[in-house]
C-alpha cells in the first residue's frame, strides 16, 4: 500500500550527524530524508522532537535534503584530512528507502559519495526491497558494508496490524535472497519482535547466518517509555496477544531461534546494530 505524503525540499548544512546514545559505536548517522512514509505505529521516532513538533502526522509527510552528495562528498574529504575514523549508521530517524527514493534517489546519490570516498564502515538499516537496485554501489563496498533488513513477523495479518504502509514480507524476504545472491554481508533484523508462527526461525534460517532481535524495551532509546506513551499495548490487548508485549518477549524469540540457529548467529538488540 502505497501512501502520498507531503514533500517538502530542505538545504541542511551537512548530512552527517554525531553518533550518540544506542549508536555510539557510529561515529555518524546519516538521514536521506526527515520523516518516513512508511508511518510504522511503534516507531520511536514518532516520540522524538522531530515527530513531536512538526504538528502533522507522523508517516504522511517527507523532507528531501537537496546537494546531498556534494555535501556528504565534502564531509568526508575533511574527516580524512584530520585522519578520523568514519563509521555512518544509515538511517537512524527515517528508512533511506521508502517509496519516495524511487523519484527522488537521495539515498543513491549518497552512496555515490561513499564509493568515491569510502567510509570505515556502512551500516544500511531499511524494509524495503527498493534496497537491491543499487546492488552495482554495494558491491564496491563489500567489505565495509552490512545491510540489515527489518522482518519483524512472517504473518501478514500482524504485518498489517502494526505496519500497514509497510511493504509486505514476502518481497523483503525476496530482497534479502538477492543481496545473499550478490555476496553482500546481509542480517535479517527481527526488531522489534512481532507476533510470529512456529515456522519463522526455519524461513530466515534458510536465507541468512546472522540475525538480529529486539524489543520495545531495548530498542526505543527510553527503555520502553516512548512505546508506552504510543498505546503500542492496546493492540495487543485487541488481538488477544498481550503475553507478546513485555520485556522479556525478545528473549523468548531467540530461544525460538536457537531451534535454527548457533548462539553467535543471534544477536540481541544494539550488539546487532554495531559496526564490524
Amino acid at each position: 500500500m502505497f501512501v502520498e505524503v507531503d514533500k517538502k525540499y530542505t538545504s541542511p548544512k551537512k548530512m552527517l550527524t554525531p553518533a550518540s546514545g544506542f549508536l555510539s559505536g557510529y561515529t555518524h548517522s546519516l538521514n536521506p530524508y526527515v520523516g518516513c512514509a512508511y508511518g510504522c505505529s511503534y516507531c520511536y521516532v514518532r516520540q522524538s522532537p522531530v515527530g513531536l513538533f512538526r504538528n502533522q502526522e507522523w508517516g504522511t509527510w517527507v523532507d528531501v535534503k537537496q546537494e546531498a552528495k556534494e555535501k556528504l562528498r565534502n564531509e568526508i574529504r575533511n574527516l580524512r584530512r584530520r585522519k578520523k575514523k568514519i563509521t555512518i549508521f544509515m538511517s537512524s530517524s527515517t528508512d533511506p528507502y521508502q517509496p519516495i527514493e524511487h523519484r527522488e534517489m537521495v539515498t543513491r546519490s549518497l552512496l555515490e559519495a561513499l564509493v568515491e570516498s569510502q567510509p570505515d564502515f556502512l551500516f544500511v538499516q531499511t524494509r524495503s526491497p527498493i534496497v537491491t537496485r543499487d546492488m552495482d554501489l554495494f558491491v564496491k563496498l563489500k567489505n565495509r558494508i552490512r545491510i540489515s533488513m527489518t522482518v519483524e513477523t512472517d504473518l501478514e495479518a500482524i504485518r498489517k496490524k502494526f505496519t500497514p504502509f509497510a511493504p509486505p514480507i514476502g518481497v523483503r524476504l525476496k530482497a534479502v535472497q538477492e543481496i545473499r545472491e550478490n555476496g553482500l554481508p546481509v542480517q535479517i533484523a527481527v526488531a522489534p519482535v512481532l507476533p510470529f508462527s512456529k515456522d519463522f526461525p526455519n524461513t530466515l534460517a534458510k536465507l541468512v547466518d546472522r540475525i538480529c532481535i529486539d524489543d520495545y524495551y531495548t530498542g526505543d532509546g527510553s527503555h520502553g517509555k516512548r512505546t508506552e506513551k504510543l498505546g503500542i499495548k492496546q493492540k495487543y490487548d485487541e488481538i488477544d496477544l498481550k503475553q507478546w508485549y513485555g520485556k522479556n518477549v525478545h528473549l523468548l524469540a531467540a530461544e525460538q531461534f536457537k531451534k535454527e540457529f548457533e548462539p553467535e548467529q543471534i544477536y540481541i538488540s544494539q550488539e546487532g546494530f554495531m559496526p564490524g
